[in-house]
């Protein structure tokens, strides 16, 4: 079969901001998208009390909506849990999992993350799973042996032919404003694609490496020109359409991307 071109990926990740009154952000985004399309995917994933509403209110706008986690069950007497199969109910097509604030702050292991992209499958969720080192990590020279381990442990075996993007976000990154060296990025990116590889052989073609970690529209363009870059995960510069803009008009001029087989 031909291979198709993979647009580069933009997701905004709100984590727990946002009231029914924010999503005239979301207006905003849409209006100017529909108003000036872009080849950029873009994926928008707000808290859970406002992906019903968003999802549709951005039906027909071309952006996706995602959940910010789910949980490794299908359902079952698990108090204040969000099964995949809710995400999907509410209008999501993807769901951010193993967030290294999850990790860290909920003790995730590699082994709950694969569980919960298991259910995200199960669903037809398309899971899009964080890996990165800290800062302790970085310092003792360890990052791409954590990544590797975090891919090979994370990933479940269900994946397939476009189903699974991997963000790379070093954790002392985040909210900090700092990034690594573009050296830094290529080679956690190129390590993350050989684990993939690893797991999935050829399919891995199909999968995105995203970057993120204090991504704006001030170094998005730079970020999306670093070899391996196939999109980026945005945080707080997510929540306002005048910042989150220039990051998706950003993805307009990142070089080609790689190629991949249709997903279903």
């Amino acid at each position: 079969m031909p291979l198709a071109r993979q647009p580069p990926m933009i997701v905004g990740n709100w984590k727990m901001h946002g009231v029914t009154a924010d999503l005239a952000e979301m207006g905003v985004i849409a209006r100017e998208l529909l108003e000036r399309p872009t080849s950029t995917e873009v994926v928008i994933c707000p808290p859970a009390t406002l992906l019903a509403t968003a999802s549709r209110c951005l039906d027909g706008t071309g952006i996706a909506t995602g959940g910010q986690d789910c949980d490794a069950k299908d359902q079952g007497a698990h108090t204040g849990g969000v099964s995949a199969a809710m995400l999907v109910d509410a209008g999501a097509r993807y769901v951010l999992l193993g967030h290294s604030e999850r990790r860290r702050l909920d003790r995730e292991t590699n082994v709950d993350v694969a569980a919960k992209a298991a259910a995200a499958f199960r669903a037809k969720l398309r899971p899009i799973l964080c890996v990165g080192e800290s800062a302790a990590q970085r310092q003792a020279g360890r990052t791409l042996a954590v990544l590797r381990r975090q891919v090979l442990r994370s990933c479940p075996p269900e994946a397939g032919a476009g189903r699974l993007t991997v963000a790379y976000e070093p954790v002392w990154a985040i909210g900090a404003g700092a990034t690594p060296a573009p050296a830094d990025i290529e080679a956690a990116h190129a390590t993350i694609r050989e684990a993939l590889s690893r797991r999935y052989g050829d399919a891995s073609a199909s999968i995105r490496v995203l970057y993120g970690g204090s991504v704006d529209g001030a170094n998005a363009p730079q970020l999306l020109q670093i070899a391996g870059v196939d999109g980026l995960l945005v945080g707080r510069a997510s929540r306002r359409a005048v910042q989150f803009l220039p990051v998706v008009r950003a993805g307009e001029t990142a070089p080609p991307p790689l190629d991949y087989l249709p997903t279903d």
